[in-house]
């Protein structure tokens, strides 16, 4: 259980891609992580595209990212709503700086986007938003999984095992 002392972020809202959010999930818990819903609201139930749920364990205001060990950002079409929310972007940025790691897949990279972080960072992400991360000065690649230091990156679901498996060995580490 090599992540067994690891905490994880998994942010929530309504409208999350089900796979992207609960194969790196189940995965990581797999492999001893505590991974936390988080949310705007705390025990809440957000639906995913395929109407899949997920209860949020916290709020975005009952955590610090300090306690944390890494976050995740699923994609569908949630990113768009938690790249609004200010705590949601303070989070990517704390995780950022402090150089934990941060896994996004699809749409996700909207959230790190607004969070403007990717400047010089080497990347992928749903072609459908590859325009939106060069803007926002990244290099994109169209592979499945893209790790950048920290920054874990992946395009859409048939890229989960790898993209899980480089996560976890960069939480690893």
């Amino acid at each position: 259980m090599r992540l067994k002392d690891k905490k994880v972020i998994a942010l929530v809202e309504h409208d999350f891609e089900d796979l992207e959010l609960w194969y790196p999930v189940l995965r990581l818990r797999e492999e001893g992580a505590q991974v936390d819903f988080v949310g705007k609201e705390a025990n809440h139930k957000y639906i995913g595209k395929y109407g899949v749920p997920a209860e949020s364990d916290y709020a975005f205001t009952d955590i610090n990212s300090a306690d944390y060990d890494a976050i995740l950002v699923p994609g569908g079409w949630a990113p768009d709503k938690l790249r609004r929310y200010p705590e949601v972007l303070s989070f990517v940025r704390e995780m950022d700086a402090a150089k934990k790691p941060i896994g996004q897949i699809c749409h996700a990279g909207w959230v790190l986007i607004s969070a403007d972080i990717l400047q010089g960072k080497t990347v992928t992400s749903t072609p459908g938003i590859k325009d939106d991360m060069t803007n926002a000065g990244s290099t994109w690649l169209d592979e499945a999984v893209v790790v950048d230091g920290h920054i874990i990156s992946s395009r859409r679901p048939p890229d989960l095992p790898p993209y899980v498996k480089a996560f976890a060995d960069v939480l690893a580490d």
